[in-house]
């Protein structure tokens, strides 16, 4: 019996310190919700209301849409065999650089990011200046980090480069 009695007291003598220290922080305002200005008249606590912060809305990626290359770098592609590519369901991208044909994985990631993996490619022979070309391409493509859809063009953005993209037939 004596041991419940001390227990309850040690518990009431805990409660009023914790009491006035949380009254000297009101008053001193280092406790949220206390302190000058929330307060209403006639002693009552104003509450803050919660209000989440506006989220934007994310992008989807357009899978199963075929898109050919307008430009690298404001740099237009010319003539009928633009570089293009295509992104499935299933997270394969596979198209054409101009010369020759590539496959990869390639997985669009929150915030409009783009994860492409390692390109499997087609050794066909073409010209120097093609295959400049299509190496920039390729090296782009493969470097992508973000992604973007600005009116009706798809925009992806590396450290080496641009490439602008419109929808394709």
């Amino acid at each position: 019996m004596r041991a419940l009695l001390i227990a309850a007291l040690a518990c009431t003598v805990v409660a009023a310190g914790l009491t006035t220290a949380t009254e000297t922080q009101a008053q001193s305002g280092n406790i949220t919700g206390f302190g000058k200005g929330n307060r209403r008249p006639g002693g009552e606590e104003k509450k803050e209301q919660y209000i989440p912060a506006a989220k934007a809305t994310e992008k989807q990626f357009p899978l199963d849409s075929t898109w050919t290359a307008v430009s690298l770098n404001g740099k237009t592609f010319g003539g009928a065999d633009r570089p293009s590519f295509i992104i499935d369901k299933q997270y394969r991208a596979r198209g054409y650089g101009g010369c020759n044909t590539f496959a990869a994985t390639a997985f669009p990631l929150r915030e409009q990011h783009l994860a492409v993996g390692p390109l499997a490619l087609t050794k066909k022979p073409c010209d120097k200046a093609l295959q400049a070309l299509e190496q920039a391409y390729f090296v782009a493509l493969r470097t992508t980090a973000q992604w973007d859809l600005v009116g009706s063009q798809l925009v992806l953005k590396s450290p080496n480069g641009e490439l602008k993209f419109d929808r394709a037939l």
